[in-house]
């Protein structure tokens, strides 16, 4: 069991034991951060009330794209078989959210059953009513990817003069309540159609704030030559720049996520190295989960601090009794100088605060008179909780990590390529002869050999500084030179015999070829007469 004490009087009195994470999000939130949020409306106007399944789900994925973009086929390369509920076609098919989730057996659970269920984290979608719900199903199914993280499938984004069919509901506002929840939001293009439709770059800019969330991926890449390929990533960067406004570029994930040939083979190699990094980049979501819950619950902290200034400065200038209706209009016109003094008066960052015109549209429906004055002892509570109880459970959750077996996502296609020769890199770098008999570094070590007699070799060796000579002629750095030395020096004896030094140039040409070096020397690649004869 894991504990930590507070620090003020009262938790020194009755000092708070948390077993997980998990359990010390819970009581925060619901102790100190909530009762501010219902203190002031911040449900009305942001985001509904966090409920356990909140903190206790799995890490979710969100898939977001134009209609045939290849979202759901995504999925179905993932979990490496069907889900109940898929459609794939080149026209929008899948017309519902739809959250693929582990299950012991095989099933649809349709939107109004799943707002009721108190073990799923779904319970506050209830608010955005029917025309949602109907096009709302959770699809179970056993799976071993699905035991690790779930994946919530999109309908596709309109675009021309599809998007100007109404959907009943509010797409936006869908994807937003989606985004705070999740560990990871995956943008999808197809190589093909890269125009970003109205209601696409709505869509993105709801996903503000979660950008530390969001990556991208090029799929259908294989469809293209490499020249068009160049052309249409530098497209992609730029009509991303104009949308997404973040300083650091995005990581865009370039591939065919699919289990068809590849069309046109060319970038076989870019395609497995991108989509190696992507696939680490999802099993890495178990093990950050928890890390991910606590830094939301910190950013809407902050927000709902913001909120809460914002509330009670309007209702101080409120007048009680005449002329309420002309200054509510003037006080929601001024909004933006209404943020500006709190900023400068509770040195807040311009970054915290909502969505100017969102926050004006929502005032105008709200009477003024009845939000609430400020509350310091509310504040002060979450202010303590941001500067010592987050701190404790900062300490929890590197302990959680230590003490846990390292979680990563399995299963599916996540293993397709874990072992074998098909495994990423296998056979190349400094993996090139592993399967042969015969030392690889023997095909050039007769030119090698050449070099090796010139450096002048006492009793069948050169030292250090002969062989320095010629590895800096590579002009690799000395901090490679030198992790190349001590893998080339097997005997440790600070020379290179005529192998080991075969071995120093095989692994700069390695080098030079753009592979990393490995950490201690494979098997293969020990020479032959440095090979411990196994005992009879």
């Amino acid at each position: 069991m894991f504990s930590w004490l507070g620090t003020d009087d009262r938790r020194k009195k009755d000092p708070e034991v948390f077993q997980t994470v998990s359990d010390g999000l819970k009581k925060l939130y619901k102790t100190k951060l909530l009762p501010l949020e219902e203190h002031y409306k911040f449900h009305e106007f942001h985001s509904p009330a966090l409920e356990d399944a909140d903190f206790d789900n799995k890490p979710m994925v969100l898939l977001v794209g134009q209609y045939s973009t290849g979202k759901t086929s995504f999925i179905r390369y993932l979990l490496e078989q069907d889900f109940p509920g898929m459609r794939i076609g080149p026209e929008p098919t899948t017309d519902s959210f739809i959250a693929v989730m582990h299950g012991d057996t095989e099933g649809v659970i349709p939107g109004n059953a799943l707002v009721v269920d108190p073990k799923k984290p779904f319970r506050k979608l209830n608010s955005f009513g029917n025309a949602f719900l109907n096009r709302f199903v959770c699809a179970q199914l056993p799976n071993p990817v699905l035991e690790s993280i779930s994946v919530i499938d999109t309908p596709g984004i309109l675009s021309g003069e599809k998007q100007r069919i109404s959907r009943g509901y509010d797409f936006a506002a869908v994807l937003e309540w989606f985004a705070e929840r999740v560990d990871r939001i995956i943008l999808l293009f197809d190589a093909h159609k890269l125009d970003i439709s109205d209601e696409f770059s709505e869509v993105i800019k709801a996903l503000k704030n979660h950008e530390d969330k969001i990556r991208v991926v090029l799929n259908k890449a294989d469809q293209i030559e490499t020249q068009q390929l160049m052309r249409v990533y530098g497209a992609l960067m730029w009509s991303l720049g104009k949308i997404v406004n973040t300083p650091e570029v995005i990581r865009v994930y370039i591939g065919s996520f699919w289990s068809h040939p590849l069309l046109i083979p060319d970038n076989r190699k870019l395609f497995e190295a991108e989509e190696q990094d992507l696939f680490k980049d999802i099993q890495s979501l178990p093990r950050n989960a928890a890390l991910r819950k606590l830094n939301d619950l910190i950013k809407r902290a902050r927000l709902a601090k913001v909120h809460a200034y914002i509330i009670s400065s309007l209702k101080k200038e409120m007048p009680s009794v005449f002329g309420k209706e002309g200054k509510k209009k003037e006080l929601i016109n001024s909004l933006g100088e209404i943020y500006s003094r709190i900023e400068r008066e509770h040195q807040i960052s311009p970054g915290d605060f909502p969505n100017l015109k969102k926050m004006q549209e929502q005032l105008n429906a709200h009477d003024l008179n009845k939000f609430q004055p400020l509350k310091i002892k509310l504040l002060d509570t979450v202010d303590d909780m941001l500067a010592h109880d987050i701190a404790g459970l900062m300490v929890l959750v590197r302990q959680e990590e230590t003490n846990r077996p390292q979680q990563v996502v399995k299963g599916g296609a996540f293993d397709g390529t874990l072992n074998g020769p098909f495994g990423h890199g296998y056979g190349e770098g400094a993996g090139e002869g592993i399967d042969e008999a015969e030392w690889v570094v023997a095909r050039d070590k007769p030119m090698y050999d050449e070099i090796f007699y010139t450096l002048s070799p006492v009793n069948g060796k050169v030292t250090g500084a002969n062989a320095k000579k010629e590895m800096v002629k590579s002009k690799l750095p000395n901090t490679v030179l030198g992790k190349i030395w001590k893998l080339a020096d097997i005997d440790k004896d600070g020379m290179l015999d005529d192998e080991e030094f075969a071995l120093a140039n095989h692994l700069i040409k390695v080098k030079l070829e753009g592979h990393e070096l490995p950490a201690d020397l494979p098997g293969h690649l020990i020479p032959p007469s440095k090979r411990k004869i196994p005992a009879e």
